[in-house]
């Protein structure tokens, strides 16, 4: 059976400080239109959706390969359809209201609710495969991308490289105009200010001085897709070593199979999206055979025990960013667009 890096790279292949500090490489604007309205659609996205979020407004918003598309309740509107064609991979809402989209192979957008600017290596951007977003509490912007992380305070970039099995500032604004070997995957800051770099490499967390690489019985966590922070502190991790709980002491192991995405819903269960216990590994598509993997839900009341009870919602050629909305509903992403389930069926939109 392949391994799931070589799906992921073959998947990639077909498909294509707690402050900033100082200024490392200053802002260069880069306006890509002043003025300009999305493509309202009867659907949403129909290629490969990777990430889902709920603005302030609660309207949903979608990063996938073939857009930016918002849904407001009643239709879809493509928002990059007149201003980019790239894969679109992340998205975020800042703290003013203002959006970031990431892209595989054209940098960051930047939308204001009227005009974007784009953030490429010309800008100071470490990488152009930005594949994660994050706010952290003092309002700057970190990037997860290929080779690194970069942290933007509103005017200049800052950059963190990983080299080998470390991860470090660069002072000398270097940037990365190809793919790296690894990239960031997830980041948060958590309770206690400490920064967490899931990577395809190593696990990082950082003080705002120094990386270190994140281990348990003095082995590396390794090949990390998600990294969370519950409501009570708890740091999940998943990704090829499966699904682990971290209280600051102990660990627990959930599952062994593949964990790609992580979300803790309103009640405190833990939806995942995973390789498949209940089906074939793998099964046809347009490209070739695709992996299996599952909605699941952990149950909040039953997540003390050493086997919580879990749930299969459903389970797909591969399952990709987890949203909970504020009715209650699950969204997520899928090789074929937008799904939502509403705790009795599933629809795709």
């Amino acid at each position: 059976m392949k391994s799931y890096s070589q799906i992921y790279a073959l998947f990639l292949t077909l498909v294509f400080c707690t402050s900033c500090g100082q200024n490392q490489t200053e802002e260069k604007k880069n306006i890509v239109n002043s003025e300009t309205k999305g493509a309202i659609t009867s659907h949403g996205p129909q290629s490969i959706t990777r990430n889902i979020i709920q603005n302030r407004n609660g309207n949903i918003w979608i990063a996938a390969f073939d857009g930016i598309f918002r849904y407001d309740g009643k239709s879809f509107t493509n928002i990059t359809s007149k201003v980019s064609s790239a894969r679109f991979f992340s998205v975020l809402e800042d703290r003013k209201g203002n959006f970031w989209f990431g892209s595989i192979g054209s940098g960051v957008y930047y939308y204001d609710g009227k005009s974007f600017q784009n953030f490429t290596t010309r800008e100071g951007l470490l990488n152009n495969e930005v594949t994660s977003i994050y706010e952290d509490k003092k309002g700057n912007i970190w990037f997860g991308v290929s080779g690194g992380a970069s942290c933007y305070d509103g005017k200049s970039f800052r950059n963190y490289i990983i080299d080998g099995n470390a991860m470090m500032e660069d002072r000398t604004g270097k940037t990365f105009p190809n793919r790296r070997p690894y990239e960031v995957t997830s980041i948060i800051e958590n309770k206690t200010g400490k920064f967490w770099f899931a990577t395809r490499g190593n696990t990082f967390v950082y003080d705002g001085k120094t990386f270190t690489v994140f281990t348990h019985e003095d082995k590396p966590f390794t090949n990390v897709r998600t990294i969370i922070e519950d409501k009570t502190g708890n740091i999940w991790l998943g990704g090829a070593d499966g699904l682990w709980r971290y209280d600051g002491i102990t660990f627990i192991n959930f599952t062994q199979k593949f964990v790609g995405y992580i979300i803790e819903d309103k009640k405190g269960n833990i939806w995942t999206s995973s390789e498949s216990a209940n089906s074939p590994a793998w099964v046809g598509s347009e490209t070739g055979n695709i992996q299996v993997w599952a909605l699941s839900r952990y149950d909040e009341k039953s997540l003390s025990d050493k086997k919580p009870t879990v749930t299969e919602i459903t389970n797909k050629g591969m399952i990709f960013g987890i949203l909970e909305d504020d009715k209650g509903s699950i969204w997520f992403g899928a090789f074929d667009g937008v799904h939502r389930y509403d705790g009795n069926a599933i629809k795709k939109l």
